[in-house]
């Protein structure tokens, strides 16, 4: 099984960083930081990397054969980081390799490919050889470099969502999403408004759709049209979203509104028990038609979402869906309950937004 790590560095902001560690939780092997945040990358579960502080796996950035033999003598894991610059860099990874350390991680600087396809052949079962990358493009190089490819990448960035990329490239799945019941409270028909249709370029399955919602901070699941019915045949590739100004859920870290979405562009499917996915939107429909306004209720707070009144547009439910048309007061739909305020479909937790 491949590897994946995370290295978090004291440049990335607070926010991004909570958010990369919380996608680590689920996704990442290993998250590789320095000692002042050791401490938060402990949170996730999942083992620790650093160059100093009580961590799960010691790293060096240097080699040296007697603090190797010392660090796996302690009975603590040990990674030898290695940047190569030139030839004589990559025979130092594999001179480090014959020492048995868990892990040699390598930065390749300029040549990205053909040093990795020596240290492949020559440092291969002697430790797990890591390649450190940037991007999702280059884990991808990695991956595949000498067929064989890598036993797994350290993934340095600032993006989630980069990461998120990397961990279907890697695992092949992306993080689950966390998924509460909120019980309806009201039903009502308004008027006729702009109405987006989002199709897909997947095949959604009966419990899977998009999570949209008119405040950042619960997004309602919306079915794709995949029940047969007998008037029009199933589109299931098609969620019928709500209106142009409702949030969507586009990555597990960004908002966007309905609006905005356009084809090529990338949009989360999600499924009741949690399991997400990226796909690519194929078409972005706007039609007017007659709306209907959900109201729900969670941990003490009242939540909005807007549909077109229609019997094929559904809500997820924890066993099934109900068509909006048949929606009433006490019955409990599935949504993704979050910290609210947001700049450019980005959380930031220290702004106050009231949203109603």
């Amino acid at each position: 099984m491949k590897e994946l790590w995370i290295k978090i560095d004291k440049t990335v902001p607070k926010n991004a960083r909570e958010g990369l560690l919380e996608i680590a939780a689920n996704a990442c092997d290993a998250v590789y930081v320095e000692e002042n945040i050791l401490d938060d990358a402990k949170k996730t579960g999942v083992k620790t990397a650093s160059t100093s502080g009580d961590c799960t796996i010691q790293v060096l950035e240097f080699f040296d054969p007697a603090k190797i033999e010392e660090i796996k003598k302690a009975g603590k894991a040990v990674a030898v980081k290695v940047t190569v610059k030139g030839k004589e860099d990559e025979e130092k990874a594999v001179k480090a390799a014959g020492f048995s350390p868990d892990y040699i991680i390598v930065e390749c600087l300029n040549w990205k490919i053909i040093p990795l396809e020596n240290l492949i052949a020559k440092a291969r079962g002697k430790s797990k050889l890591l390649a450190e990358v940037s991007s999702a493009e280059d884990a991808k190089t990695a991956l595949e470099t000498l067929e064989l490819g890598v036993d797994g990448v350290v993934l340095k960035t600032s993006d989630p969502n980069e990461l998120v990329k990397v961990a279907f490239m890697v695992k092949k799945q992306i993080p689950k999403i966390k998924l509460t019941p909120v019980k309806v409270v009201d039903v009502k028909r308004i008027g006729t408004g702009a109405r987006v249709c989002i199709d897909t370029c997947d095949l959604m399955k009966k419990g899977e759709g998009i999570l949209v919602g008119c405040q950042s901070a619960c997004l309602f699941l919306v079915e794709a049209e995949v029940h047969e019915n007998p008037f029009v045949q199933p589109r299931p590739f098609r969620v019928n979203a709500g209106p142009v100004s409702l949030y969507a859920l586009c990555s597990l870290d960004k908002t966007r509104y309905l609006s905005e979405l356009k084809a090529g562009e990338e949009i989360l499917i999600v499924g009741r028990n949690g399991n997400t996915r990226l796909t690519n939107i194929g078409r972005v429909k706007i039609e007017w038609r007659p709306l209907i306004l959900v109201e729900a209720e969670a941990e003490g707070k009242r939540f909005k979402t807007i549909v077109q009144n229609a019997e094929t547009i559904r809500l997820v439910t924890e066993k099934g869906s109900i068509p909006v048309t048949e929606l009433k007061a006490g019955d409990e739909v599935l949504a993704h309950i979050s910290e609210g305020g947001r700049h450019f479909g980005t959380l930031v937790k220290e702004e106050t937004v009231v949203e109603l």
